[in-house]
């Protein structure tokens, strides 16, 4: 750990100080002058002195915050070697379902839940993908947690890229999840897979065993989803519920039925820490490597900014008594 400063000739601005200073000295000085004319006792020594200490004290605290002190550490990442993880986001329109035209959408509880879930799996490389009728990947399964959340942030939208039939108010179809099994979405060398699809279940009929024989060829992607729906929702369209959709009620059983063919797992999207729990149970014990230094910087100066208010603070109210 160590200390380093951005603008270090910054603190000069301290100096500043020196100006009222000289006048507090000038105008102690001509009182003790007076006071001696009219005979009165001088205050004591720490009166005196308090408004320059404070001074003082606030001038060096606004001069370090002006050098931009940055406090630094390097972290050293280990993850997994032979561990890769996708996070599959559902993308198509029943994810704009809420449960009223102000309350966050699906989607976004969605983004909230893949950015919780990938906190969780600390050590493991982690990717983003997106689900409509194709399952598409958007970040490559990587130790970078920043670089996961962005990618979650700013690429992942209703429709982004649109399906085939971009009219359909469902256009996913849990099929496309067979993808993850044959195409390069994870590296050679993982031989741990898993995929967590968080997404609303509202799915095409598809043959679920035809789909876990596909996951389940070597090697395997495991499963774990995360059912984000409510049957109070609907899809709003300049604040009125657009009556071509109405939420699948049979969605968590298509959920649950798939899940069932790959030996994997249903989570509501209120029980991610149990979600979570159960894609470490799936990945099983794996060695870790170290892969990168990552530092870590803490900048310093807003905190002795607040700092240099105190001492100001308490000789303004002294002098307000």
């Amino acid at each position: 750990m160590r200390l380093t400063f951005l603008t270090p000739t910054a603190a000069l601005i301290a100096l500043a100080a020196l100006v009222p200073l000289a006048a507090a000295a000038l105008a102690a000085g001509r009182a003790d002058r007076v006071r001696a004319v009219l005979g009165l006792a001088r205050p004591s020594r720490a009166l005196r002195l308090l408004p320059v200490a404070g001074l003082a004290l606030a001038a060096a605290l606004l001069g370090l915050a002006a050098a931009q002190p940055i406090l630094e550490r390097d972290l050293t990442l280990r993850v997994r070697s032979d561990t890769e993880v996708f996070v599959v986001v559902d993308v198509s329109r029943s994810m704009l379902a809420r449960s009223d035209p102000e309350a966050t959408t699906r989607l976004e509880r969605a983004q909230a839940a893949a950015v919780a879930i990938r906190e969780g799996l600390a050590g493991i490389r982690v990717g983003v993908g997106s689900l409509t009728d194709r399952v598409l990947p958007h970040l490559f399964p990587s130790s970078d947690e920043e670089a996961f959340g962005l990618a979650v942030r700013r690429t992942l939208g209703i429709e982004r890229p649109p399906p085939r039939e971009s009219l359909s108010i469902n256009a996913t179809t849990l099929d496309a999840l067979t993808g993850l099994a044959t195409r390069n979405f994870f590296s050679r060398d993982a031989r741990h897979r898993l995929a967590v699809v968080v997404t609303d279940g509202e799915s095409r009929a598809v043959n679920e065993l035809s789909i876990a024989a596909r996951l389940r060829r070597p090697p395997s992607v495991e499963t774990v989803f995360v059912h984000v729906w409510d049957a109070g929702e609907r899809v709003y369209s300049q604040g009125v519920a657009e009556p071509e959709y109405r939420p699948d009620s049979t969605s968590r059983d298509r959920l649950e039925r798939l899940a069932d063919a790959n030996e994997g797992a249903v989570y509501s999207e209120g029980e991610l820490a149990a979600a979570v729990a159960r894609s470490w149970g799936l990945l099983g014990e794996a060695p870790s490597v170290a892969v990168a230094s990552k530092r870590e910087r803490r900048p310093l100066g807003p905190y002795l900014t607040l700092a240099a208010f105190l001492p100001l603070g308490l000789l303004l109210g002294r002098l307000g008594r």
